[in-house]
């Protein structure tokens, strides 16, 4: 199933050397030489968990503790809502944009697959439709394999997010997507990326959705 969608998105007229329009630069963590740090190294001196209005079905308490320290700063303690799930809104990624887009608030994406492996993805702006990749630098991967791990991006393009009704397609370069998923959520994929210089988050490196949850800012 990947080899048909590289073919298809190897070559795309947007996927060129020049910078996509509309990314923009952020300033302070966002800037590049976060090349798959560790995180211990990156966590704060007194670390602030994530706060959730409900239990995840994909990560644990202890996971939530790890992964809060590496939001950017300002939304450190700020309280997360669930947007979309699976278990409750069925395996859609057009129900996904439907209800993650209009808020425009900054989304978690979390995944647990059938290998019970957890992993996600974090964006500064909404997820949504687009032609074009968007995002920020502050965009970045993590997997928890079993402990914390976060790739953030190199400043070596800025492939950060793209979508369609059929994939949607976190970090890039070479034909090669640092997180990607299918249009109905059962399938996705996850490979070494310029964007993010990440491991695959899944050890399969495919892999099949077992619970899928995007979270925004209440």
């Amino acid at each position: 199933m990947m080899r048909g969608l590289r073919a298809r998105y190897h070559l795309l007229p947007d996927q060129d050397e020049d910078l996509p329009v509309g990314c923009v630069e952020p300033d302070g963590e966002g800037r590049p030489g976060w090349e798959g740090a560790p995180a211990a190294g990156a966590a704060p001196e007194e670390p602030c968990g994530l706060v959730l209005s409900t239990p995840s079905r994909v990560l644990r308490d202890r996971d939530t503790k790890e992964l809060g320290p590496h939001l950017p700063p300002r939304l450190q303690q700020q309280p997360w809502s669930l947007l979309y799930c699976t278990a409750r809104d069925g395996f859609s990624l057009r129900t996904l944009y439907r209800r993650a887009g209009p808020l425009s608030s900054p989304a978690l994406l979390l995944i647990r697959d059938t290998d019970a492996q957890a992993f996600g993805a974090f964006f500064a702006t909404a997820i949504h439709m687009s032609n074009k990749f968007y995002g920020t630098g502050e965009t970045f991967l993590f997997s928890f394999s079993p402990e914390l791990k976060v790739f953030r991006w190199t400043g070596r393009n800025n492939f950060f997010v793209k979508g369609d009704v059929d994939l949607l397609m976190v970090g890039g370069g070479s034909g090669r997507f640092g997180l990607w998923l299918d249009g109905d959520l059962h399938h996705g994929g996850s490979h070494p990326c310029e964007t993010f210089n990440n491991e695959s988050l899944s050890p399969r490196g495919d892999f099949c959705v077992q619970d899928l949850e995007v979270w925004g800012l209440a």
